[in-house]
């Protein structure tokens, strides 16, 4: 594994490089080439868990590329302010019996004062991008969101 000193500093380039590595579009994820940019400590969180520490962080990942048949994510408009860098992506994943899933999102990593990622944080519509894939709830899901929300 990489000693976290000798790291080349992440910047918007460097994660459009390393994220791309990690989702391609052929078979599953490997996210070993980006677990040293994570503190021991990372908290993670999206909209269906939080996960505080970096052995889990690890294990959440390991759980997810298990589950999928293959995963890939196309990145869009990364940025970074200061310690922040928050790049948007949809994220296409495929599982064993069901139509590939696009998921639409943004992250924001938060970088600590040696440059590793202390925080990240993954916002989505989780079950509004689920079922815009299944035909006809599709149009009773999207009417009732706006009825009660819009």
């Amino acid at each position: 594994m990489t000693n976290e000193h000798s790291l080349v500093p992440l910047n918007t380039d460097l994660v459009a490089e390393l994220w791309s590595k990690t989702y391609n579009r052929e078979g599953k994820p490997d996210w070993s080439h980006i677990f040293p940019y994570y503190h021991q400590e990372i908290v993670f969180q999206d909209s269906i868990q939080k996960v505080v520490g970096k052995e889990d962080f690890i294990a959440m990942c390991e759980r997810l590329t298990k589950r999928c048949r293959s995963l890939h994510m196309d990145l869009f408009n990364i940025m970074q302010k200061d310690n922040v860098i928050s790049m948007e992506w949809v994220m296409t994943m495929s599982f064993k019996k069901s139509p590939d899933t696009p998921l639409y999102g943004v992250t924001r990593l938060t970088l600590n004062e040696e440059g590793l990622i202390l925080k990240q944080r993954d916002y989505y519509d989780l079950w509004g991008d689920i079922f815009n894939n299944i035909p006809h709830f599709n149009k009773f899901y999207r009417k009732n969101m706006k009825k009660y929300f819009g």
